[in-house]
């Protein structure tokens, strides 16, 4: 027989499983990203660029990538003991923005990527975001030879709410993707909380 004070005991330490977006722009590193964070295979749907694609995907800067994400990325992480994160990667070509509304469904929080070279190709997902109160933080993936900005001058070339963190990382490295998300799930958290102080002053 299970007593009321275990059953407590039990919903108290129930596992936490949170939804986080990865966003941004063609070619900026987000299922990079998710495979290097995640614990599990992610799961990935990607296709070899096609000559099609070629008329309307902008490939400038990013001229080695040769598949493109047509659906979503899906990968997990264990933060600590009791808490996961499932992670999305979004699709970048605007051609399939209409997959983002089903995919922020539920989601805690996003990571916009970011590409200095091509910073105007993020502006999308952070309108996106910013319009639907969805918290986020642009993580600037830090390529080899690009030049390096800080994070005060990124905020300002997106003019970003106040507050909106700027993080600089490297999409390959775990460590690295792993404190982007930490932060993310952090600055989501006291956004939330403040929202419900508000809801009920």
């Amino acid at each position: 027989m299970i007593s009321e004070h275990s059953d407590a005991t039990a919903d108290e330490t129930a596992p936490l499983a949170l939804k986080i977006l990865v966003a941004g722009g063609f070619g900026v590193g987000k299922t990079t990203l998710v495979g290097a964070v995640s614990e599990i295979r992610p799961l990935r749907t990607e296709e070899l660029l096609s000559q099609a694609g070629q008329l309307v995907d902008d490939t400038d800067g990013v001229d080695q990538k040769v598949t493109t994400t047509v659906a979503m990325d899906f990968g997990r992480i264990t933060i600590r003991s009791g808490l996961s994160l499932y992670l999305f990667g979004t699709p970048g070509q605007d051609r399939f923005w209409f997959l983002w509304d089903e995919l922020s469904q539920g989601a805690l929080g996003a990571v916009v990527l970011a590409d200095t070279r091509r910073l105007e190709d993020c502006f999308p997902a952070v309108d996106y975001f910013e319009h639907r109160r969805i918290p986020f933080v642009v993580a600037v993936n830090c390529f080899s030879g690009a030049r390096t900005y800080g994070s005060q001058e990124v905020c300002r070339a997106l003019d970003l709410d106040r507050g909106t963190p700027v993080v600089l990382c490297d999409a390959r490295d775990r460590d690295s993707g792993k404190e982007v998300l930490i932060r993310l799930v952090e600055y989501a958290g006291r956004m939330h909380t403040a929202r419900l102080l508000d809801s009920v002053g």
